[in-house]
């Protein structure tokens, strides 16, 4: 069993979805088995969705930005700002890490599948990335 970890940042990106595979793979070994991509931060996200076509990207961001609104009053976790809270419940909803299989380093994702950093704050920052990769040669 060969299990590789690695660290890498992304962004900043402004508030939204932005497709990062090209950044993960670039991190991963020439190994069969398995992909974890997890992002140390509480107020972006990751999820893995339809990397073609961009009205996606931003239909998810009006969809998240209606179910939890930042015009809602009843946040008390408000220190940061408006997007304080609502970012937080955006990334539990979606998630802190994807996995997915790797064969021989080639990821097995579908043909239209790629990996999105969920970017909930207004203001964009750099992000941080773990990436673990576990398999064997």
């Amino acid at each position: 069993m060969v299990v590789n970890q690695t660290k890498i940042k992304v962004g900043p990106y402004p508030r939204g979805f932005h497709v990062i595979t090209d950044e993960v793979l670039g991190s991963i070994p020439k190994i069969t088995g398995v992909v974890n991509v997890f992002i140390q931060h509480t107020s972006a996200s990751l999820t893995i969705n339809e990397n073609a076509d961009p009205t996606v990207r931003d239909d998810f961001e009006t969809h998240f930005n209606k179910m939890v609104s930042e015009k809602e009053t009843h946040y008390k976790h408000t220190f940061e700002g408006p997007d304080d809270m609502t970012s937080h419940i955006k990334s539990s909803l979606l998630g802190s890490s994807v996995n997915f299989p790797i064969k021989g380093g080639v990821p097995l994702l579908g043909t239209w599948q790629g990996i999105y950093l969920c970017e909930h704050r207004n203001g964009g920052r750099i992000r941080k990335i773990v990436i673990t990769s576990y398999g064997k040669d």
